[in-house]
């Protein structure tokens, strides 16, 4: 992969959250090295405190690495970054504004849209409208967070974290609250607005499933101190329907990433691909 098709660059990056875990060598993620390609949906996935949120932090800016280095759109990520959105598994909707004005938000308090904002106020509603039309929300623009559902809400998270037309999305457990049928239905919400926006999306999941549906290539992370364990693409055909998670061929991945599920990697060991 050269250079210039790469978006994301982890090299050599460690994290100890302070001095003092540091001075005791302990670390939350250690000796991460990640190249993710311009474009490409990736999925994290790994048991519960190995460092999957500490690993969205740094991508973000939001921490920076005790050692190594870290790379996004060819620039050294020296803090919060403003190519990105993120959504997390609590909507976080604010309930005194309705959904357009949630999904407005960014565009409100975030520069450069925050001083063009009541100039052009006509184009951005436009905009989050037909952001909220793609997911299924077209009709709910007025409705209050109390009045939708909790998919309906998570589906304006993701709006809300877009409008601003990110280079990257960074997605934290996204569906996790929500029932298997709904959760379904979002992945499909998703995966048609990645197919036609091509943005890089981060997606850190507890549910193998969702990863293999979803992404370009899984990452395992081992037991903490989070380290990338295995490497798996995976190479079935998009555009993916939900049918094929009942097929032989989607199974066999997901039973074999939940192998790894839990793994405690060696220092000296290579990243399974």
């Amino acid at each position: 992969m050269s250079e210039a098709e790469n978006f994301v660059d982890f090299k050599n990056v460690w994290l100890a959250y302070n001095e003092a875990l540091l001075a005791q060598i302990q670390f939350a993620v250690e000796d991460i090295n990640l190249l993710v390609k311009k474009g490409e949906f990736i999925a994290i996935v790994g048991p519960s405190g190995c460092g999957k949120s500490t690993f969205m932090k740094l991508t973000t800016g939001l921490k920076a690495p005790t050692r190594g280095t870290i790379h996004v759109d060819g620039q050294p990520v020296n803090g919060p970054l403003k190519i990105s959105g993120m959504a997390f598994q609590a909507p976080s909707l604010l309930p005194w504004r309705t959904t357009l004005d949630n999904v407005l938000l960014p565009l409100e308090i975030v520069e450069p849209y925050r001083s063009n904002f009541k100039s052009k106020k006509a184009e951005y509603e436009a905009r989050a409208v037909e952001l909220l039309r793609s997911v299924g929300l077209a009709g709910y623009e007025r409705k209050f967070p109390w009045q939708l559902s909790g998919g309906m809400q998570q589906r304006a998270s993701i709006c809300r974290a877009l409008i601003h037309e990110p280079k990257m999305l960074l997605l934290d457990e996204p569906f996790g609250a929500l029932d298997a049928f709904t959760r379904e239905e979002l992945w499909c919400a998703l995966r048609d607005l990645w197919m036609e926006k091509r943005f890089n999306v981060i997606l850190v999941t507890h549910d193998l499933r969702e990863s293999v549906f979803l992404a370009d290539t899984v990452y395992v992370m081992s037991k903490g101190p989070g380290r990338f364990v295995v490497q798996r693409e995976i190479d079935l055909p998009r555009p993916r329907d939900l049918e094929i998670t009942y097929t032989p061929a989607f199974t066999d991945i997901v039973h074999e990433l939940r192998g790894h599920i839990g793994v405690m990697r060696r220092p000296d060991a290579p990243i399974a691909q």
